[in-house]
């Protein structure tokens, strides 16, 4: 791969970074904080494309000059050298013929580069092309809760019912057994996840950098539940606290419920990720 196609690929890279940032694409990959970062990285691999083609071309004119200048001197002795040296040019050019030869091929005609780094293109088109699916049931039911004991609660604010996160009120009713909620009935939005014996969680994943890292936050739905609910569904859940609880079997982790009181199906947050969990 020469610089012409390295410089290609960064500014192809860059340009994919970019497009990913300015919109909800990065989502899929990060955290919503690392936006800054995600749009200088895109302008530092974009300038450095540029900066590569640039020396390129100023390396090609200086070689393109530095010939000219070499042929023009030849030119200029080749008479005297016949006239004084002329058995001694001859053999001089064979010489200078086999040192041509060899920058020849000390220019990469004799050792090209290998084609396999072609496949570095891969990663790039598989981010242009395929945005891969925020993390849903199926890895939230093979995971472990994340749920982490927070070192205090916020004071709820007015109206009810009151919108809360999924993981504030998991952390509310696990470890605050529920005296922060002060009866209140609250509103949380997650997807739909279901047990091996079709029990049905509330979960949003909790991300700590990005979406290698995510885990499942969980929270199990008692009372008056959709009669059918699919896994992955986006669900608007209105309720109130309940004591009850379990545990979950992959990591012996905290689940609280949520006496639900009603359910409506909602679309899919331009963020799927919750983020609040490590704040």
């Amino acid at each position: 791969m020469n610089r012409q196609a390295q410089a290609a690929v960064l500014f192809l890279l860059g340009a994919a970074v970019l497009h990913a940032s300015v919109t909800d694409l990065y989502l899929r990959y990060v955290k919503a904080g690392l936006r800054p970062l995600l749009l200088a990285a895109g302008v530092v691999l974009i300038v450095t494309a540029l900066a590569t083609v640039w020396y390129e071309v100023r390396e090609h004119r200086k070689a393109s000059a530095d010939r000219s200048g070499d042929g023009h001197d030849a030119e200029d002795g080749h008479g005297h050298e016949d006239a004084e040296h002329g058995h001694g040019q001859e053999q001089d050019t064979g010489h200078g013929h086999g040192h041509a030869q060899d920058a020849e091929d000390g220019h990469g005609h004799a050792h090209r580069e290998p084609r396999i780094s072609w496949l570095l293109v891969l990663p790039l088109l598989a981010l242009i092309l395929v945005a891969p699916p925020a993390l849903g049931s199926y890895s939230a039911m093979r995971t472990g809760t994340a749920l982490q004991a927070p070192f205090g609660y916020a004071k709820l604010p007015a109206g009810d019912p009151v919108p809360l996160g999924l993981v504030d009120y998991a952390s509310r009713a696990a470890y605050g057994h529920g005296r922060s909620l002060d009866g209140r009935q609250v509103k949380i939005t997650g997807f739909v996840a279901l047990d091996s014996a079709g029990a049905p969680y509330l979960v949003r994943m909790a991300l700590n950098c990005c979406a290698a890292d995510a885990q499942p936050v969980k929270i199990g739905l008692s009372g008056r539940t959709p009669p059918v609910l699919r896994p992955d569904t986006w669900l608007e859940v209105t309720g109130r606290y309940t004591p009850k609880r379990t545990k979950d079997p992959v990591n012996g982790g905290l689940i609280p419920y949520l006496d639900v009181s009603s359910a409506r199906p909602v679309p899919t947050p331009h963020d799927p990720y919750d983020e609040s969990w490590n704040n």
